[in-house]
């Protein structure tokens, strides 16, 4: 099951502010994509939170968007900056990016973002988003959403 970010957002509103605050904070942050062979390949991407959408802008013909056309699952990780104080937590996100063709789609998007043209676009389905963070210096907090389920916390020691 997934849902698009306008979903996640209307279903747990207080962790989609903080994700999108997380990511807000850097402009770049890492994206996994698989290549052809199945190993993981980890590179450098802007992301974009627009009308109730997450979307991926990538160079014409990069090995992630090549990556993404074969095979649509990722792992998104927010840049921690720097130091190790990691304010907000540590956010991830998994998913399936599906490649936006539609010409107004594009447009809308050139819009907002002015991208360098011409570029792949990809609309994300969230499979999975996750927030690590301590607490009180004393406790590691895991909050794990996925589609159609609330929010699950975990505590540990």
């Amino acid at each position: 099951m997934t849902a698009n970010w306008g979903a996640f957002s209307a279903a747990e509103p207080a962790l989609a502010s903080l994700v999108e605050e997380r990511f807000g904070a850097f402009t770049h942050h890492v994206l996994a994509t698989l290549r052809r062979d199945g190993s993981p390949r980890t590179t450098g991407l802007e992301v974009r939170f627009l009308h109730g959408e997450l979307w991926f802008g990538m160079m014409p013909d990069s090995l992630k968007a090549l990556d993404l056309r074969r095979d649509p699952r990722f792992a998104l990780q927010a840049n921690p900056g720097e130091g190790t104080s990691m304010g907000g937590g540590d956010v991830r996100i998994g998913g399936r990016a599906i490649e936006v063709d539609d010409p107004a789609a594009k447009a809308a998007y050139v819009k907002e973002v002015e991208p360098p043209e011409p570029f792949h676009l990809f609309r994300t389905e969230l499979t999975e988003v996750v927030r690590t963070y301590v607490e009180a210096d004393t406790y590691l907090v895991v909050e794990v959403w996925k589609p159609g389920e609330p929010v699950r916390t975990l505590r540990r020691t």
